[in-house]
């Protein structure tokens, strides 16, 4: 995802965000003893509670979506109806790992009551909880002003782990974020969460000083390759190392097979170019390649679609500026066609480019760099055995989809695994922009689509990346947390010896 932490801010499209200064050290000082001194109190709440503060949240946020959204059009120039699903989205985000909270899922508590008969050797009594990381540190995306920003999936899973959060501003919409962060610190306080549980900051070096601070346990970043890496970088050579998940880089190829072309070419050509137009091809998910057998007649159609899309603007001058020095570099590769392209001479738009499989593996560097945008590549293969070359050219990425028909299932059955190795997120006959806020949900894939492939950052389990496990052995039932005690006061949902349940347990 090309848009990310920047070291200058960034001007919109539509009129320039406001201008915030920079945190000042004593500023970020007062915001990192506060998340750290409200660690104890926030990580050692009892789940229905923190619930109680996360909806807390959720409930501000809609009421201000009326002050807010205007704020995020002024800045990000997109559309009302966008921003304002993406509010809904935060918010039941929120809500969601609310719910899970009070569940007891979010804990994993797992409890094996010592058992004297057991071989090789007596089993002790063994309770298992996971527990909050500490102070969390998210930089914040430009993409998406509220779903990957201040009070994004990183922001909700880590509140739900039981984390104070400390959000590194985006520059592209910092009034936005601002008064996003207000509302959320006014509602944490007024339904008693303690002071520091939320604080934002701004400005680059800010959030670099901020990331090296001993307090911060963990990172969460979305943004491009470069700075995804320079950032991890100093997370892991810290003098205490902290996990940094990144989200950086992804291309989403999607293959077709010649049955799916067809039974309905027509319409995947129309939802190619619909996906990969989608938001001015800002999405970390937009399909970068189409790879279609050589034959496929689907050209004209597609290049009709193209020019059928209306021109959007992009999110600001910086990345705009970035799409059209990306697209200007793909139109000199040799190899890469024109097929269609809109705009004028001061926008671009969106455009459609054409190559070969033995060319791309030829110029496989030059080609397979993301260009964040409304930009894409058909891929013409020759036979299964260059379809099959050409996925194994990939590095990591978030999503691979395959066309294909029931005919096809042989077939399928040897690429899954190839796709499986090169992506977090597996798709049938479908296209990859959007992804569900869900229990199921992987947001996440190999290097360099994301940092740590074995986590995700959208979804319930997102929030296990800011906890950690720890297990007690033989303690008394009178200090344990509520969570592993006896009589299961939280009513939550707790594996006892091998079983699921919200029953007491008898030692």
């Amino acid at each position: 995802m090309t848009p990310g932490t920047d070291h200058t801010p960034a001007t919109g499209a539509a009129s320039a965000p406001a201008s915030i200064g920079d945190t000042s050290p004593a500023q970020l000082e007062q915001a990192l003893a506060a998340a750290a001194a409200a660690a104890p109190a926030f990580g050692s709440s009892e789940p229905a509670v923190r619930a109680g503060w996360i909806r807390a949240v959720a409930d501000a946020l809609d009421a201000a979506s009326g002050e807010l959204v205007p704020i995020a059009m002024r800045e990000s120039s997109l559309p009302e109806a966008r921003l304002t699903g993406e509010v809904a989205r935060s918010t039941g985000q929120l809500r969601m790992f609310a719910d899970v909270l009070e569940e007891g899922s979010l804990l994993e508590v797992i409890i094996d009551t010592n058992d004297p008969q057991a071989k090789p050797v007596p089993r002790p009594d063994l309770r298992r909880v996971l527990v909050p990381l500490g102070p969390v540190l998210v930089f914040a995306a430009s993409n998406f002003p509220f779903a990957f920003s201040v009070p994004g999936g990183d922001t909700a899973s880590a509140l739900a782990a039981g984390c104070p959060v400390i959000v590194k501003a985006h520059p592209g919409h910092p009034e936005l974020s601002a008064r996003t962060a207000e509302v959320m610190v006014e509602a944490l306080k007024a339904a008693g969460a303690p002071d520091g549980t939320f604080g934002l900051i701004t400005g680059f070096d800010v959030g670099v000083t901020a990331l090296k601070d001993p307090r911060i346990t963990a990172a969460g970043f979305t943004g491009s390759v470069p700075a995804g890496k320079a950032l991890h970088e100093i997370a892991v050579t810290r003098p205490e190392p902290i996990p940094f998940y990144g989200e950086l880089g992804s291309l989403n190829p999607v293959f077709v097979t010649q049955a799916a072309i067809d039974a309905r070419g027509k319409d995947i050509a129309s939802g190619y170019v619909g996906s990969f137009t989608l938001g001015a091809g800002q999405f970390c998910t937009k399909p970068g390649l189409l790879f279609l057998p050589t034959g496929h007649g689907l050209q004209d159609q597609l290049v009709d679609a193209v020019g059928g899309v209306t021109q959007a603007p992009m999110l600001n001058d910086r990345i705009e500026g970035g799409f059209t020095s990306g697209l200007d570099r793909l139109q000199k590769v040799d190899g890469l066609r024109v097929w269609s392209t809109a705009g004028d001479a001061g926008t671009p738009g969106p455009t459609l480019l054409q190559t070969t499989v033995p060319e791309l593996i030829a110029r496989r560097d030059e080609i397979l760099e993301e260009c964040f945008g409304p930009v894409s590549i058909i891929v013409e293969y020759d036979g299964i055995e260059e379809l099959k070359q050409a996925l194994e050219a990939f590095d990591g990425n978030l999503t691979a989809t395959l066309h294909a028909e029931d005919s096809d299932a042989e077939l399928a059955r040897e690429l899954l695994p190839l796709l499986t190795a090169r992506a977090g997120r597996v798709l049938w006959n479908g296209w990859p922009t959007g992804v569900a806020v869900s229990w199921a949900q992987h947001h996440g894939g190999p290097f360099p689509s994301t940092v740590g492939s074995i986590h995700t950052s959208v979804g319930v389990t997102a929030a296990r990346r800011f906890q950690r496990p720890v297990a007690y052995q033989d303690a008394p039932d009178v200090v344990l947390p509520d969570v592993l005690k006896d009589s299961n006061p939280a009513g939550i949902t707790r594996r006892v010896n091998g079983t699921v349940t919200t029953g007491e347990v008898t030692r």
